[in-house]
């Protein structure tokens, strides 16, 4: 027997295999499904929410509302929390969180970044925002990490935006 391109080692041609069901076939779709599925028991979960509620416990709601109008805008909720509820990357917000965590500033498990003024979410974003735009040092980053990064950055302006429109209608 000969072996070519459409022959298996054991006989059976490739095309043979593909069409049998009972044979698995790795594809990038089913790693990307599997992946997106990761956490079944979590799935009616709002991580947009979660995330908010990470960064802006003490917020006022009209501050709330205008994450989760951005986040829903954008379809990301710049925490870098993805729909399954893993991480995408560490983001901006994620790691002021984690200074003031380790700075001793605030309850472990209610560290506030927004505050609880609509000024204060402003002033926490733009630093955020800042922050993004200027890293401190450079970190080589994955494709899949820079287009999460180029996400929550239109999450933090699209959030500015409705923020300074709140400002406005005082």
């Amino acid at each position: 027997m000969q072996i070519n391109a459409n022959y298996s080692v054991n006989g059976v041609p490739y095309d043979n295999k593909r069409k049998q069901n009972n044979i698995p076939q790795f594809s990038t779709e089913c790693a990307v499904q599997e992946n997106e599925n990761i956490n079944p028991y979590m799935a009616e979960a709002d991580f947009d929410e979660k995330a908010f509620d990470m960064i802006g416990p003490n917020a006022p709601q009209d501050v709330k509302d205008a994450w989760m109008e951005a986040a829903k805008d954008i379809n990301a909720n710049g925490m870098g929390i993805k729909k399954n509820g893993m991480l995408s990357h560490i983001s901006q917000m994620m790691v002021q969180r984690l200074n003031k965590q380790l700075k001793g500033d605030g309850d472990a498990d209610n560290i506030d970044i927004l505050g609880n003024t609509t000024e204060s979410a402003i002033q926490a974003t733009s630093r955020a925002l800042y922050d993004l735009d200027h890293p401190r040092e450079y970190v080589p980053k994955s494709i899949e990490v820079q287009r999460a990064c180029m996400k929550e950055r239109e999450v933090y302006v699209a959030f500015l935006e409705k923020l300074e429109k709140l400002k406005v209608s005082w």
